[in-house]
């Protein structure tokens, strides 16, 4: 009885294990969705939206989102896109398509808002 209790409590340390690793390597949405939120909320604050800072904001969010997501040393090339469009009723229509390999590579999009500005941003994780 104790060497099935013995052998019961190394499957549970090895899947554990397991799992573990898999959270060191994997693409995880909502860890890169902070991320995301962050450098947006970092680089805009409160700002109200002024034409000739969104070439700087863009820049920013950009930065700060790759340098985090570099930092979290995981096994991927990274690939970060922002759209900054002003409330002013007009329409925007995005779309993406991937051909990657679902059990190593991820996306995660984010829609920030205030008063007077979208912020569309988007993280492709492809793994190396």
């Amino acid at each position: 009885r104790k060497s099935k209790k013995r052998k019961l409590e190394t499957v549970k340390v090895e899947r554990m294990a397991d799992y573990e690793a898999d959270q060191e390597t994997a693409f995880i949405v909502d860890e890169v969705s902070v991320i995301i939120k962050e450098s947006v909320e970092n680089s805009i604050g409160v700002n109200s939206y002024v034409h000739s800072k969104v070439d700087g904001w863009t820049a920013n969010i950009v930065e700060q989102t790759l340098k985090k997501l570099t930092a979290l040393g995981k096994p991927f090339k990274y690939i970060v896109s922002v759209v900054i469009l002003q409330k002013v009723g007009a329409g925007l229509h995005t779309a993406s398509s991937c051909y990657w390999d679902n059990a190593t590579d991820g996306s995660c999009t984010v829609r920030w808002e205030n008063k007077t500005m979208y912020v569309i941003t988007s993280v492709f994780g492809l793994g190396i």
